[in-house]
């Protein structure tokens, strides 16, 4: 008897044996959204500290620029769960993104650190919107046999952008701070206008057909119940600690203040991990579709802990560069298969706007401490131990995971 790419049987990781499907035409207009909203991410990453830190502020402080953003996404994301429920995913993502276009060029006309952070926050409930909205209709949409692919083509996108933004952002350096962010609202502004052309329509046809009706949510008691969403929510709090907080925030200061970076050369380090990340992403999606969730986690999860944690020995750029590069083949590597995850979890016939929401905050938690924490360690004890530690914190995501059960083949 034939099934459909969508009944095809997961095991605890994920693995399927079904044949390859095709992917739907209006995930790959989500994808284009994404690699439009990460070119202009790429533009803000190398300066954001910087930034804050032109207003005489600590070490400690500047990262706070990273910690409010996702202090904001972690106390909105329950409601940007139910908000995708009950307006639909393209809706929810089409205000989420404007949101952040809103805030990001008003972040261009902050005249003081205390404007700055104001504008940031409110950024970051727009981006938990989006956010969740994405990844709900990823899952919802994408077939059972391509869940790693699609995961590992979005998050792909997103890298192709952050290899490129950080680049160019170096290149508009002599420029200022604020023509960056002005540029980023731009894309944003973009980005939505392509997601509203293109998706709200697709989301009426589907309801034309009764396809989109709304579906029932999975509650968290059932998806926390699946020992490979437990260990995914474990491995996205190292996620969310080490590339979220420390790399965002931390990196760029290590780079200019230890090493005597210029802009332009924080921009290599930050493109370096993208670049690493993207080649990653180019087979480890389609890996994790074939063996599991499990092998591709655990390899990548490990490698990334490893040169996370050393990030804070290196002794010139070039040393950095290279650590930067195999960090984010080894995020490339666990990336898709534990977002891919969320989707097995769910399944097609129920709404994933709650675990997906949970499953954000599990890194926006650590992306709020671990800016504050590793920039006090740094200010009091130097840049090394605060690498170290973020380095174990990641440990902690193997380790969970090594402990789900390999799927029967």
């Amino acid at each position: 008897m034939s099934r459909s790419p969508d009944s095809a049987d997961f095991s605890a990781d994920g693995t399927t044996s079904s044949d390859p499907a095709r992917i739907p035409r209006d995930i790959v207009v989500l994808i284009g959204a994404a690699l439009i909203v990460a070119l202009g991410f790429g533009l803000i990453a190398p300066i954001l500290p910087s930034y804050a830190q032109s207003f005489g502020v600590s070490n400690a402080a500047a990262a706070a620029i990273v910690s409010v953003f996702a202090a904001t996404r972690l106390l909105f994301a329950p409601a940007s769960g139910r908000i995708t429920e009950r307006w639909g995913e393209p809706i929810g993502y089409v205000s989420g993104v404007l949101i952040v276009a809103a805030s990001t060029i008003t972040c261009a006309y902050a005249n003081d650190y205390w404007t700055l952070i104001v504008f940031r926050a409110v950024g970051g409930i727009g981006s938990t919107l989006f956010t969740v909205s994405a990844g709900a209709f990823l899952a919802r949409r994408a077939p059972a046999t391509l869940r790693g692919r699609v995961a590992g083509l979005y998050g792909g996108a997103f890298l192709i952008g952050n290899v490129a933004g950080p680049l160019v952002g170096g290149l508009l350096s002599p420029l200022g701070y604020r023509a960056p962010f002005l540029i980023y609202g731009v894309a944003l502004v973009i980005a939505a206008a392509v997601v509203y052309v293109f998706l709200v329509g697709v989301r009426r046809s589907l309801r034309a057909k009764d396809e989109g009706a709304v579906l029932p949510p999975l509650s968290l008691r059932e998806a926390w119940s699946s020992p490979a969403y437990r260990a995914a929510m474990i491995g996205n709090f190292g996620n969310g600690w080490v590339t979220f907080g420390v790399r965002t925030s931390l990196v760029p200061l290590f780079a200019a203040g230890a090493l005597g970076m210029n802009a332009f050369e924080v921009g290599l380090v930050l493109t370096a991990f993208a670049v690493g990340n993207a080649a990653a992403l180019s087979f480890s999606g389609r890996w994790s579709d074939r063996v599991g969730r499990r092998l591709p986690i655990v390899i990548g999860m490990s490698l990334a802990a490893i040169t996370g944690s050393v990030l804070g020995l290196s002794s010139d750029a070039w040393v950095l560069i290279a650590l930067s590069l195999l960090s984010g083949l080894g995020t490339g590597m666990f990336g898709p298969a534990q977002q891919a995850t969320i989707a097995d979890t769910v399944g097609p016939e129920r709404s994933a706007g709650r675990a997906m929401a949970a499953f954000q905050m599990a890194a926006d938690l650590p992306a709020i401490a671990a800016p504050l924490i590793a920039g006090y360690l740094s200010d009091h004890f130097g840049y090394a131990p605060a690498f170290a530690i973020s380095g174990l914190i990641m440990v902690l995501g193997v380790i969970a995971w090594a402990r789900v059960r390999p799927a029967a083949r």
